[in-house]
Formats: C-alpha cells, sequence, structure tokens
C-alpha cells in the first residue's frame, strides 16, 4: 500500500514541503501526499503588513491550493485540524462553514503514515485586558484585509466631511518586532499615496503613528546594528517610537501602558509576540511548551511520536549548541522543509538514521516601504555583511522571489515578474478599495 504522508499546514514551509514531495514521490507513485488548509489560498506571510497598508493586493498575489496540487501531483484537502487519534494514525477535520454559517465541507477524518504539522503560529497578546477585543491582528490574509477596509474607512469618512475641519487619524502598533517596523512604514507610505490619489482631507502628517515596544530598542530579535538605523528613519518618517514600554490594557479609544501613559489611537493592531495555534496544546498526548509548540528532536520528529514531524513556527527545535530554540523565522521554516524532503524520502526507503535540522543564519533584512531597507547577510565567505538602501531592498524582494520560484519554478516565476512589471503602468500603487 501507498505510504500516506499528511500535510497540515499550507503556510510557505507546508506549502513547499507538499509541492517537493508531490514532485519526487508523488510524481513516481511512491506516496501518497496530501495537504490540508482551512483556506482555499496562500498568500506570503511576511507580505500581510503590505495587504494590511493596501500597497499589496492580495487577490493578485495568491496561490490556490487546488490548482497548485494539480501542478505538483498532490492532493488537497480543505479544513481545519481540531484532534488527532494517534493510535489510529488518523487526524479529525472541523467541518467548514461558509459566510451564513451552512455546512460547506463536512467534518471527517484522514488516515496517515506520516504526519507532519506545520500549523504556523499567531499572535500572543499575553492576555492583555482589551487586546483581543481591541485590537486587529495580521496573522491572516483575512484579517489584513479587515484593517485596510478599516483604514480606507477613515479616509473616505473624512473625504465627505466639512472641507473646513481639519480631519486626522491615529494608529498604535503594539510590538517593534519586524512585522511592527515594516507596517508602520508602509503606512505612512499609505497616506502619501491616498494623498496623491485625491482623498487628501488626511494629509500625511496628519496620520499619527505609534510604535510601542516592550524591549529597550526597536527589533529586539536582530543585531542592534540594525535596529539603530531602523529607529531613525522612522523617526524621520514621522512615526512616534516608543521603546520601554509594555502596554498594560487597550481600550476602545487607545492603549494604557504600564507607566500610565495614554495613547490616543482609532486603529489598533497588536503584532507583538508569536505562540503556536491551541489546539496543540498537550494534542493526544504530544509534548508542547508554554506558547503551545510541538516539542521536536533535531530530526524534527515530535519526541513522543517518531511518525509525527513538526516544523516552522508551532515546533520546539533545539538548536545546537546553544540553549535555545531555532527562532521563528521564515528562513528556518525553508530550512526544515528542505531537509524533510530528504528525511521523508529515507523514511520511505526504510533508512534507519535521520538527518539532524542544523539552522543557518543567512541574516535579515528589513523593508521600510519605499523609503530604505536595512539589513546584513551572513555567509561563510563573506561573514557579515550591512546593508542599506537600494541594495538592501533587493535582496529583501528577492526572498519573496525565492519562494515562488520553490513554488513555481524559474520559468513562471520570471512570467509573474514580467506581469508585475507590465501592471504597474495600468493599476494604483495603493489598492483603494
Amino acid at each position: 500500500m501507498t505510504h500516506r504522508i499528511v500535510i497540515v499546514g499550507g503556510g510557505a514551509g507546508g506549502l513547499e514541503l507538499a509541492t517537493r514531495l508531490g514532485n519526487s514521490l508523488g510524481k513516481k507513485g511512491k506516496a501518497s501526499v496530501v495537504l490540508v488548509d482551512a483556506n482555499l489560498t496562500h498568500i506570503w506571510k511576511p507580505l500581510l503588513h503590505e495587504v494590511a497598508a493596501g500597497s499589496l493586493n492580495s487577490s493578485e498575489d495568491e496561490l490556490n491550493y487546488v490548482a497548485q496540487a494539480k501542478w505538483n501531483h498532490f492532493t488537497f484537502q480543505m479544513g481545519r485540524m481540531g484532534g488527532l487519534d494517534r493510535a489510529a494514525k488518523r487526524i479529525h477535520l472541523e467541518a467548514t462553514l461558509d459566510e451564513n454559517g451552512a455546512e460547506l465541507v463536512p467534518a471527517r477524518s484522514l488516515n496517515y503514515d506520516t504526519l507532519v504539522m506545520a500549523v504556523g503560529s499567531t499572535t500572543n497578546d499575553f492576555g492583555t485586558l482589551g487586546a483581543a477585543e481591541h485590537c486587529l491582528f495580521l496573522d491572516t490574509r483575512k484579517q489584513a484585509e479587515r484593517f485596510h477596509q478599516q483604514l480606507l474607512n477613515h479616509y473616505l469618512r473624512a473625504h465627505a466631511g466639512d472641507e473646513d475641519q481639519i480631519a486626522s487619524i491615529s494608529v498604535a502598533i503594539v510590538g517593534a518586532g519586524a512585522t511592527g517596523v515594516e507596517l508602520a512604514a508602509e503606512l505612512h507610505n499609505a497616506a502619501q499615496e491616498l494623498a496623491a490619489y485625491g482623498l487628501g482631507r488626511i494629509k500625511p502628517e496628519n496620520m499619527h503613528i505609534t510604535l510601542i515596544e516592550a524591549s529597550p530598542r526597536v527589533l529586539p530579535a536582530l543585531p542592534e546594528r540594525i535596529g539603530a538605523p531602523v529607529h531613525k528613519t522612522l523617526e524621520k518618517l514621522g512615526v512616534t517610537v516608543l521603546t520601554g514600554a509594555s502596554v498594560s490594557e487597550v481600550t476602545a479609544d487607545g492603549l494604557r501602558t504600564a507607566d500610565g501613559k495614554e495613547i490616543p489611537a482609532a486603529l489598533k493592531v497588536w503584532a507583538a509576540g508569536i505562540r503556536a495555534p491551541g489546539f496543540l496544546k498537550d494534542i493526544d498526548g504530544l509534548e508542547t511548551n508554554r506558547i503551545n509548540q510541538l516539542q521536536v528532536l533535531p530530526t524534527l520528529q515530535t519526541t513522543r511520536d517518531e511518525n509525527i514531524f513538526a516544523f516552522g513556527d508551532c515546533a520546539a527545535c533545539p538548536q545546537a549548541g546553544t540553549d535555545r530554540n531555532v527562532p521563528p523565522r521564515a528562513q528556518a521554516a525553508h530550512q526544515q522543509s528542505s531537509m524533510l524532503v530528504k528525511s521523508l524520502k529515507l523514511r520511505i526507503e526504510g533508512g534507519s538514521s535521520l538527518p539532524e535540522f542544523t539552522y543557518k543564519d543567512y541574516g535579515s533584512l528589513i523593508s521600510l516601504s519605499r523609503f530604505s531597507a536595512v539589513g546584513n547577510l551572513m555567509g561563510n565567505l563573506t561573514g557579515s555583511v550591512m546593508l542599506e538602501g537600494w541594495l538592501a531592498r533587493m535582496f529583501y524582494v528577492s526572498l519573496y522571489r525565492m519562494h515562488q520560484m520553490a513554488l513555481f519554478g524559474i520559468f513562471r516565476t520570471a512570467m509573474l515578474m514580467l506581469g508585475s512589471r507590465i501592471g504597474r503602468g495600468t493599476e494604483p500603487r495603493l489598492k483603494l478599495h
């Protein structure tokens, strides 16, 4: 009987793994590869801040799982995982409902020989009072589009208002990691673009953006030599940056910090911290940590079941030579996905030992919209090279193109790049609906 590999989660890592396994094991009939996701389409998560600001049209950059499966010799099942039966080697999928609450796809179960968990992470509000009720999050395309629509609604209301009245909008972003920093810069760009398209009742200088970070500096997970120029650029753009400020409460009208400072904000975004989805917590006896991540061995097998693998943000993988886990970054998930392709081939062929994962940090790049980009590249020959400006921006864009090449191949990616280039002259620079 054909070995059945079920991959839960169609994010960057899970989708790349399904595509590569489909084109190797699936195409040759050595395994049946099934990808499970709650949505029908995929968009690269590091782009969600651009969707929120409107500088990226998600409808044009999304990938359809059904079509990707057909082209790459795997199958797709739409559904959200709700349970696991390790003894029977079976996962349970919840029913999928349409926008009216009617059942679209029924609840069902899927059998597996090898299960791979790649469900990513969600934002961690740390139980902050009022955060879940009053903040927007950027974990999914739907959430990013919701923020964009609310932003546009403020501009449209101001555009229809009294011409003599000075209009303004205040945005508070909690968390000065990559998402928060990049969103702040994209929003400043959006303010200029909206004014250029005639929605100038709210002038660019009247979009008040406040970035709040509990750590002593922005981008606390990255080297200080990256964070320092980013901080300066944000302040030049007019963004108010508050470091060493933890949020104690979120209300309908703004935020309150632990030291009592009130920050008024019509739009509030929480972009601080991550945790794995709640359904993973001790699921059928698997070992998890305090943020619901599955504990895995260096082989990426879960500590209590060799038939279940986990990688990416949902996995707590020990980092060789340190007392820390592999950081929750896109490059880590990509590297783990590449290793799992080899591991699962060995597993099916009866290999007795699997490779162990060693994380290689190739550097970090932060985009500040069209204004700048900052980062460092790390390699065996060059060491660590600091990049800023146009060159850093080009390297940043190349990360997305590398993701596309992993999914589509070189030729189709080149066609996508050409189509994007041609479309720039016929479409607005900002999504206006």
